[in-house]
Parts: C-alpha cells; structure tokens; sequence
C-alpha cells in the first residue's frame, strides 16, 4: 500500500522572538505541573537553580491529579527488582529496553519515600506495614494507593504545597505554551499566553512535563487539558519522538451515553470484579489465563470484541464477588456511580475502553535528555524505551517521581553551563492570507477525534490509517490558513500534529505488538519489527519515520 500523502508542519515560532514581547528569564522552565514537573521543579530547585513552572491548567486538573490508580514499587518480601522488571518486560512486548527498567524500578522505593517526606500519605495495612495491591500484568503485591483511589491526588497535593512555597520555585498557573524558542540549535525557551497576553521566558535548560494526549480521542480518561502540547512542541523544535504508535486503552471507562468518561480503576478488578456482557457471561475467560487481569490491550480488545458480537455499545463489570462493601472499598467509584444511580453493591457498571496513556513520546534518557540539546522531557509526554509497546500499570507514577528527580539536577547542571548572550530579537510576522476559510473549530475538533476512535483506536488498518493521516493533511492546511492564532486554534493545531504522529507511526508499522493492533498485519513479526520508530519533523515539514536497529526481544512471548 503506498505512503498517505503527508501534512506539512510549519515550525511557528520556533527559532525567533517576536520584538515587543515582555521576557522572563530563569535558570530552569518547566512546562507541566504534575508528577513528573512537580518533582524536575523541586529537585532543580533544590540544587540552587532559579525554576519557572508554568501549568496550563491548575493543579487539581493534571493527570497526575486524576489517577486513580497507584505507584508500583518493590517493597514487599515476596518482590524484588528482578522480577518488577521481569514484569515490565513482559509486558512491553519486546520493546522495553531492559537498562531503563532496571534504573527507573531499582530508584522507585526511594521515590516513593521521597514523596512521603513530602507529606503524602499512602494507605497502610492492619499492622502499620504500606498496603500493597496488584493489578494487571504484575505478578507480585506491589501497589502502593492513597485514599483507595485517590493516590494521584494526594501526590499531586504534597507536591503543590511544596511547589508554591519553594523560595527557588515560580508558579504560573493557566498559562498555555504555544511554541519553545530555539536559537543556534538549542533550545533556549519559550513563549506563553497568559490572561490573553503574550510573554516569553529564556532559560537555560527546558523541561517539558506536560503529560499526554489522551483527548485526541473521542473515548478518554484523560482530564481536558491532555491535548499532546508537550509532543507537538517538541516535534516543531526539531526533536525526536519515538514509540508514538503506541497508546494504551483503558478497558474500563464509565459508559452513560451524553456523560463524560470516568475511569474505573484497575484496583476494581484487582479485588475480584469480573467482566460479562449483558447475558451475565464472564467472557475474559476464555481469552487470556489471567482473565481480568490480563495486560490491558488484551482485556480492551476483548471487550470491543464482545461489543461487536452482541451489537452493544458497552459490556459490564459486577462487583458483586468482591469480598467486602465496595462502597467503603472504592468511595471515589460509588460517588461516581450514585449520581447516576448506580449501586455498585448490586448494579453491574456499564464499562467501555478509552484512550488512557501515550506509551510513546519525545525520545530521552532517564534523566530527561532530549535529542535537542537545552530541552529535557520527563514523564507521560517523553519515550524512554520503559514501557515498550505497553505499559505495566502503575508504573507511570513510578516513571514521572523517578525521571523527575534526575532531570532537575541534569537540567540545573545544564544552566549553569550555559552562559545564552541573550536572544535576538525580530520584527517577523505571521502573514495573513487572502480569503482565508472561516473554521469552526469545536466541528473540526470533533471530527477529529471521532476518525481517530475509528480508524487510529484499538484495531487499525492500512487504508484507514492513510486516510486519517490525509485527512489530517487537509485540516492542517485549512488551520494554518485561518487568520486565528489564540490558544484554542493552537491547542487544535498541536492535537492535528500529534493526531498524524500516530497514525503515521501506525501506518509504518506493519505488524500487531503491543497496544497497537493491525487487523491486516494481526500478528507479532520480530524478524523485522523489534525495533522502535523514530520521528522527526523534516526540512519540508513533513513526519519522516526512521526504524531503529532490530533488537533480540527482550521477553519470552
């Protein structure tokens, strides 16, 4: 099948900075407030370096805020490194790199404490040890929660407080990046909207931390603001991403036709919850030996699967064999579910998957070190090689407090380093173009994310995958000739970048591994797809894919 005609991605900003627009300058700019920002922030602060955070949304709107899940890390008898990152590989299908693992997971315990020093207070057993839980893909107890299902939350809020009373440490919360600023090949800053102005700040080092991109789909988990800024900024600059084929479903959102999604956690079928369709029958058994929990992949194409042999829109997950009153078990679940007057006692939640975490991203090192020097990418929105062609739950915690803690310093390092003259100033202005479309965004932006759920979701295949990414061309063009550049336009711009990220990446693959699935291409081909894909913007704008090196699998599947 021939290459889809490729959308053209012009740099913005990119390289200058516009005459009259106010500057800041610090030592470190942090982009995203979360897990992964929050502790770059501190740890850069903390070694003595001058940071300006700046978080598009507040605080209580981030991922990391929304995770209901917990953090993974070896603290139990029966666990230990060796086989959290046994279970990591396995999990990723071939493609986590072992050496990441191995340092992100062996570093997790002292995270964890790290962010007990922080005030966060994690759930304890009966004899005062940390309660530990498993969920899918694990082998062992080795999931740490706060409040049941609040875990994000409670970290979000010990690194809040510590964040806005750093003396190191600036917050500007509701500011929207719309490019960074690179000079001489370097990253050197960005520049932001804030109360509908235009500023700018020169840093030494960047650190983008600005999560994932979960709302280019129609189903998602993800709060609103996870609109993939981080990646498309990254790709305009000239770094690299990796792994963008890769994005994982949840198998179990809240499905009430006209409601926004809500998550269910994993913690629910960890306890026992089962999946059935609307015949009572418990289809997972007979689709994988771990049944509920099976990685996640396999139960989110299970259930699509048993969608589309019962017509239904959705399959159900009963809570009735859980040991226990799942009211007192899951409160933030049975709140959920009360306003919609469902008693999780008794009444079977109606559950669909969602797009829930960017496995892919901008490709770096544990310490954040992007492929453009100056610009560092921790967390959801950059590629380490951790999770593979799938992530093991609960490890995007871990990943965010680990990766976190080792930019900071690298990026504080980098500053001081980097003695920048100034940036240059310039008169360049975006031209306007004649009989420019009149663009109704919210229509585009639905358009969009419902071809992504269709033809770029859980099955794909190649002439879908070539015509999203035509489609993608033509709405990229039509945007960059609209004469709007607020932030509305240039959120739906980066969503477009990322959207034909995906489905490129996607497009390339021509295989099925992992959370990505090709029916024409169904199964796993290690002779020729063991490898990562990496992507970079082009001189002409165009995505060029380039394959890494075909590397020996790296689990027993």
């Amino acid at each position: 099948m021939p290459a889809p005609s490729q959308p053209r991605f012009p740099d913005h900003l990119g390289t200058y900075l516009p005459r009259r627009t106010p500057l800041l300058r610090t030592d470190v700019l942090v982009i995203g407030g979360g897990i992964a920002g929050g502790a770059a922030a501190l740890a850069a602060a903390n070694d003595g370096a001058s940071v300006v955070l700046l978080s598009k949304s507040e605080f209580t709107e981030t991922n990391t805020s929304y995770a209901q899940g917990g953090m993974a890390a070896v603290f139990g008898a029966s666990d230990s490194v060796d086989l959290h990152v046994a279970d990591t590989l396995r999990v990723g299908y071939g493609l986590s790199d072992p050496g990441t693992a191995r340092a992100i997971v062996t570093q997790g315990r002292g995270a964890l404490e790290w962010l007990r020093d922080l005030g966060a207070e994690f759930d304890r057993a009966a004899d005062g040890h940390l309660a530990l839980f498993r969920e899918a893909g694990h082998s062992v107890d080795r999931i740490v929660h706060a409040h049941g299902q609040a875990t994000g939350a409670e970290i979000q809020n010990a690194l809040s407080r510590r964040l806005t009373a750093h003396p190191n440490v600036t917050v500007r919360v509701g500011t929207f990046v719309r490019d960074l600023l690179v000079q001489d090949g370097r990253c050197v800053g960005g520049i932001f909207l804030e109360d509908g102005l235009e500023l700018a700040v020169e840093a030494g080092a960047v650190i983008l931390a600005t999560g994932g991109a979960g709302q280019v789909y129609r189903e998602t988990t993800n709060p609103i603001g996870a609109c993939g800024d981080g990646m498309a900024l990254a790709f305009r600059a000239g770094a690299v991403l990796a792994d963008l084929e890769f994005v994982q479903f949840h198998p179990t959102t809240l499905y009430i036709a006209g409601a926004s999604r809500a998550l269910i956690s994993e913690v629910v079928r960890g306890a026992g919850a089962t999946l059935r369709d609307r015949r009572g029958h418990r289809f997972m058994s007979e689709v994988h030996p771990a049944m509920e929990l099976a990685p996640r992949d396999i139960v989110s194409r299970a259930i699509l699967e048993r969608m589309v042999a019962t017509g239904d829109t959705h399959v159900f997950l009963d809570l009735s064999t859980i040991q226990g009153d799942p009211h007192e078990l899951f409160p933030t679940i049975s709140r959920i579910c009360r306003s919609f007057e469902i008693d999780i006692a008794k009444d079977p939640i109606p559950v669909r998957p969602g797009a829930h975490y960017f496995v892919g991203g901008v490709r770096s090192t544990t310490e954040g070190r992007t492929s453009l020097p100056g610009l560092f990418a921790v967390g959801e929105v950059s590629a380490t090689g951790l999770h593979g062609a799938n992530r093991l739950a609960s490890n995007s915690l871990l990943e965010g407090a680990v990766m976190g803690r080792l930019a900071g310093p690298a990026a504080a390092a980098e500053a001081r380093g980097s003695r920048h003259p100034g940036l240059p100033r310039s008169d360049r202005i975006v031209p306007v173009v004649e009989n420019a479309p009149k663009l109704h965004l919210d229509d585009m932006l639905y358009s969009l994310k419902s071809m992504m759920w269709r033809q770029v979701g859980l099955r794909r295949e190649g002439k879908g995958l070539a015509d999203a990414v035509g489609s993608i061309a033509l709405w990229s063009h039509y945007l960059e000739r609209a004469p709007t550049r607020d932030r509305a336009a240039c959120e739906l711009a980066n969503m477009l970048t990322v959207s034909a990220l995906v489905a490129t990446a996607a497009f390339a693959r021509e295989e099925s591994r992992g959370t990505h699935f090709r029916s024409d291409h169904p199964g796993r081909d290690d002779s020729r797809w063991c490898r990562r894909l990496m992507l970079h913007r082009a001189p002409d704008g165009t995505i060029d894919v380039q394959a890494g090196p075909v590397v020996p699998p790296s689990d027993p599947r």
